[in-house]
């Protein structure tokens, strides 16, 4: 059965066809490690996860590969604003590298809470500022690049067909209209290979090089790693649909200039979770985190199922609403599937392979197609109402599922069904315990906390009102 994507370049869904049979090379842009990843980042984790297991679910081996941006990046990607790292730095009185390593190990974290499969490899951009150099000789020998104030810069009029990517119209782009103007480039659309002469003149994070000492541009890094690990061509190449216009474009610039030849197949871009008001932030409204929705006593699999609920190439408005929907679904599902599996029984017979397949291969058509996950959850509830199917036949058909969708459906071992929850006695003496915290009688309010834990109940305390949830 064929793959089909969307193909960014070109702008259409067609085929896929690996480089090489049965394998495929696979890279995706990373964290910038300067804060937490809000969820409106992990959304474009979750799809090329959900991208990866479907490769793999159709028997094909995939090489990952994905870069941590543990330096200077800034605010905008056309070489203005300020460097996140910096900010990140000052925002919280430590080292840029401090806040490196720790928002890395945060947002890892993130990932195995939202069941996002780890990279094969996950490579840092300070770790490879040699191979950046010798990328930029390479150019600067092809001539591709100049010197202007001390920098290093990639000269797009030398790339032809820079436009073509992002189908940029080169002449609305005026200096000082649409992008910010710096003195030093000839066109307005060059970009930094390499700063030795930036606005931060006490820059920490800081390499010798041919040009002096600086630091590289931030377009540098995935050009680099993604052929020091994965070759001078590749398969697909992910990320959000704001990386097109400028990111992707000085990659494909810079990555074929250096080789001369076609650098990426197939390039897949997720679209944007939004709020009700406009594009989400980490410097607008509400900062929405994984721990933030844990506080408010959501599961971060309710997320990835409200994620999945929708195409990846569709923007998502997240609501609390939404949330609340995609929760109480998820909840049901768990419960119908839940109950298949508690009537499973020794004597069930064999499974049948041919209405096993016929299921299994009508989720794989879904998944397929552009990784239609809605199509391939409503599979799920096809199977639940199959009276011809026996209970073992409903679980392996959905446990094939979840290789792809990894929502736990079948991770019943901290669950509780609603018939076994007494939510009014929970919810009394969760008041009790606010009235037994407000009166500073720690020991009643102890006692409480104890014997919710050994309902497997867990409290969630924030500053207006406690909630709860499963353990």
């Amino acid at each position: 059965m064929s793959i089909k994507f969307y193909n960014t370049l070109g702008r259409k869904k067609i085929d896929f066809k690996p480089i090489l049979e049965n394998e495929v090379s696979l890279y995706t842009c990373g964290p910038t490690v300067y804060n937490y990843a809000h969820i409106g980042n992990l959304r474009t984790y979750i799809f090329e996860d959900i991208l990866k297991k479907t490769l793999e679910f159709n028997g094909l081996k995939v090489k990952h590969v994905m870069n941590i941006t543990d330096v200077g990046h800034l605010e905008s990607d056309s070489d203005t604003g300020e460097d996140k790292m910096v900010l990140g730095a000052q925002r919280e009185g430590k080292t840029v590298w401090e806040i490196a390593r720790f928002y890395e190990e945060k947002f890892f974290e993130d990932c195995v809470k939202l069941n996002i499969a780890a990279p094969n490899i996950s490579c840092r951009a300070t770790e490879h500022i040699q191979q950046m150099i010798k990328f930029i000789r390479k150019l600067e020998e092809k001539g591709y690049t100049y010197i202007s104030n001390g920098n290093v810069y990639f000269s797009i009029d030398k790339f032809p067909s820079y436009s073509d990517f992002a189908g940029l119209n080169m002449e609305g782009l005026e200096a000082g209209k649409r992008i910010e103007i710096d003195e030093g480039k000839r066109n307005p659309m060059d970009f930094v290979l390499w700063f030795t002469n930036s606005k931060f003149k006490n820059q920490i994070m800081q390499w010798d090089s041919p040009w002096g000492r600086g630091f590289p541009g931030w377009h540098l890094e995935c050009s680099v790693m993604s052929m020091e690990y994965l070759g001078e061509k590749i398969d697909i190449h992910c990320g959000g649909v704001d990386h097109i216009p400028i990111h992707h474009t000085n990659e494909i610039a810079q990555s074929e200039s250096a080789t001369g030849k076609k650098w990426v197949n197939y390039w897949i871009h997720g679209e944007f979770l939004v709020l009700q008001d406009g594009k989400m932030s980490k410097s607008k409204g509400e900062f929405l985190t994984v721990s933030l929705l844990e506080e408010k006593g959501y599961e971060p699999i309710h997320y990835r199922f409200m994620c999945l609920l929708s195409r990846y190439r569709k923007q998502l408005v997240f609501s609390y609403m939404a949330l609340d929907k995609a929760k109480q679904e998820y909840e049901l599902l768990k419960e119908k599937i839940k109950r298949v599996y508690e009537s499973l029984s020794s004597n069930e017979g064999l499974i049948d392979n041919v209405d096993t397949k016929k299921y299994i291969e009508k989720f794989r058509e879904q998944i397929n197609d552009d990784l239609n996950t809605p199509n391939g959850i409503t599979v799920i509830y096809e199977v639940l109402k199959d009276k011809e199917l026996n209970a073992q036949e409903k679980i392996f058909i959905i446990n094939e599922f979840d290789k792809v969708l990894s929502l736990d459906l079948m991770n019943f071992s901290k669950e509780k069904s609603q018939s076994d929850i007494d939510e009014e006695r929970i919810n009394k003496l969760l008041i009790e315990r606010a009235e037994a915290r407000k009166n500073k009688d720690w020991s009643k309010a102890d006692e409480i906390r104890d014997l919710l834990e050994k309902m497997n109940i867990e409290i969630i305390d924030n500053k207006e009102v406690s909630t709860w949830k499963f353990k």
